[in-house]
């Protein structure tokens, strides 16, 4: 490791967080934010919906356990979100040199080395998550050396959905039914989820023209960035609702089916990333714990007649969730695959498969 390099994470408002860098030594610019699940890094850090961010880890104790091995299911990484890290950099307070896990095959250190990613550990996670939760999401930038000549930049003005999609399609053959997913930066166990469930997976790339593969269902899926930037999935989204095709919206897709019905959504002051975020189940009393990673959320009260509020979450009351009063159009905000975090929801799942029968 790196021991004896400084680095600092520098924040747009001037402020400056000083550590040690570990993993790859270099300088990058995103967007900060917090995460304050206990567990679950190696599926963190590789879920696409942090494209384009540099992510602080609340949990104090980070790497203790390792990183898993790149073992497959159904042609898939069966311990990651993604093919890759995710994140544009790792921010955390203490980081554990030795680990120990029956199944951990390289440290974390060493993971990101080899993947170009730059960490920096010793920093005050706790003062810095107070600062993101009153100021909000700031820009931010990792710099390791005293020359500083990057500029902050701005990733949710760039079309990150696109950035995080496959490049071509790809068919994960099962069951009889097929559901298109639009890949906007789609996690590995969303797709497990349908596998597991007997149902074919046709992935398409952000994009094309998904409703010439006649599916039974439509899966928008999670991914990183402004939402109103995906105008041309807003689109194709309209016309599949014209068409009255099963859809699923999770998390970004929520937001995308969202707008395509008409309603507006907006920016969030700091986000929901954890694993443990309550939602309810509006008109019950029924609460959910759920695994959530957005910055965007959808303004209920702008939701057509046809449409009303599925979730709402008991923290800030918050849309977490939409469905069409009598037509098969659902959107999870949260995330119902967990991986990290708890399969509570998982019944949403189902829910939809039954709509495409």
């Amino acid at each position: 490791m790196n021991k004896e390099k400084n680095a600092i994470l520098i924040l747009e408002d001037g402020s400056q967080f000083e550590g040690k860098s570990f993993g790859f030594l270099k300088s990058v610019n995103g967007e900060v934010v917090f995460n304050t699940g206990m567990v679950g890094y190696p599926e963190t850090i590789t879920d696409p919906s942090y494209h384009g961010q540099i992510l602080v880890l609340t949990y104090p104790l980070v790497g203790n356990y390792g990183v898993p091995g790149r073992e497959l299911e159904n042609e898939l990484l069966k311990n990651f979100e993604s093919d890759k890290i995710q994140v544009r950099g790792l921010i955390i307070s203490d980081y554990s040199r030795n680990y120990s896990h029956w199944d951990a095959k390289q440290s974390l250190h060493e993971w990101m080395l080899l993947e170009k990613i730059p960490g920096i550990y010793g920093v005050d996670t706790r003062k810095l998550t107070q600062k993101l939760r009153v100021k909000g999401s700031m820009l931010g930038k990792i710099v390791s050396s005293a020359k500083n000549d990057l500029h902050f930049e701005d990733p949710n003005l760039r079309l990150l959905a696109k950035e995080a999609s496959c490049i071509e399609k790809i068919v994960y053959q099962k069951g009889e039914k097929a559901i298109a997913l639009i890949d906007c930066g789609v996690k590995h166990n969303i797709i497990q989820a349908f596998l597991r469930r007997n149902i074919t997976v046709i992935r398409i790339p952000y994009g094309e023209d998904f409703l010439k593969e006649n599916p039974d269902g439509i899966l928008l899926s999670n991914g990183p960035g402004d939402p109103k930037l995906c105008v041309e999935l807003i689109e194709q989204t309209k016309k599949a609702i014209e068409f009255e095709i099963p859809i699923l919206g999770i998390c970004l897709g929520s937001q995308i089916l969202a707008l395509a019905a008409g309603a507006k959504t907006y920016k969030l002051k700091y986000g929901h990333r954890s694993h443990n975020q309550p939602v309810n189940e509006v008109g019950t009393k029924r609460c959910y714990i759920t695994s959530q990673n957005h910055g965007y959320a959808i303004d209920s009260k702008t939701l057509p007649e046809d449409w009303r509020e599925w979730f709402t979450n008991d923290n800030d009351r918050t849309n977490e969730g939409i469905m069409h009063i009598y037509k098969p159009f659902f959107g999870a905000q949260f995330h119902p695959e967990a991986s990290p975090g708890p399969d509570d929801t998982e019944f949403i799942f189902d829910l939809f498969l039954r709509a495409m029968r």
